[in-house]
């Protein structure tokens, strides 16, 4: 775990909790950080970026529980840090989506730190391999379908797509989504993860919670991580600059 500031920061701030993606397999606590950088520095904020242990070696609920414990510890020390209470946000890409919103669900279950909002992209959420886009997506792209069973395998093992399935572990099991954070939930319309993630937009407006989704047309995995510098990189980036900035302002 890694804590992130500007140089000479005073005061508080707001806090962004980062979980980086992988498909819980690989990475480590940098992949993808540099997409809040900004924002800490904008709001006066702190990132604290969590080094979780990956499958198959650390399986199921290892990832996540390692999430809760840092953030956790994140809010107990949320005074020497300059975060605002009433001001932490989670936060992560693709595997690190899915942990985001697998311990933003621990956190309301176990009455643990407050989260002002949860900034899920192109989350991980659902192990069954079920939806149509899991179909479509098979065999072409950075993340297929065949990548998307490597990584539930080794984070599941044999309870894959097996009904006792935590929804910790996969978000997308969960009946009952009240009483989470806001969320801000994005991905490309080309890729395993479109179905899941609109289902579970579907299913937070459900249960009463805010949520904004997006369906960037034409987007692969990672397509903003890819190619950057792309009209629909540079939208789906104004779009979560946006909520963010009405999140906290």
């Amino acid at each position: 775990m890694s804590v992130i500031e500007k140089e000479g920061r005073t005061g508080t701030g707001p806090g962004f909790f980062h979980t980086h993606g992988g498909g819980m397999i690989l990475g480590n606590r940098w992949l993808g950080v540099t997409g809040f950088l900004d924002w800490a520095e904008r709001f006066n904020g702190v990132i604290v970026t969590v080094e979780y242990r990956l499958a198959p070696e650390f399986p199921d609920p290892y990832p996540v529980e390692d999430c809760y414990a840092a953030l956790c510890w994140t809010a107990e020390h949320g005074d020497e840090l300059g975060i605002d209470p009433a001001r932490l946000l989670i936060g992560g890409a693709s595997a690190g989506g899915g942990l985001a919103a697998g311990t933003a669900l621990l956190a309301r279950d176990r009455r643990g730190p407050a989260l002002v909002g949860q900034l899920l992209l192109c989350p991980m959420l659902d192990d069954r391999d079920e939806s149509v886009s899991t179909q479509q997506i098979d065999g072409i792209g950075v993340w297929d379908r065949g990548s998307n069973v490597t990584g539930w395998t080794a984070l599941l093992g044999d309870r894959k797509s097996a009904a006792d399935v935590s929804i910790y572990a996969a978000p997308a099991r969960a009946t009952d989504l009240s009483g989470l954070p806001p969320a801000f939930i994005d991905c490309g319309s080309a890729e395993v993860f479109r179905d899941e993630d609109v289902a579970y937009a579907t299913a937070l407006w459900a249960a009463g919670v805010q949520a904004e989704l997006h369906v960037w047309a034409g987007g692969f995995h990672g397509f903003d991580m890819f190619a950057p510098h792309a009209a629909v990189s540079q939208a789906s980036a104004a779009a979560r600059d946006n909520w963010v900035n009405r999140l906290l302002a």
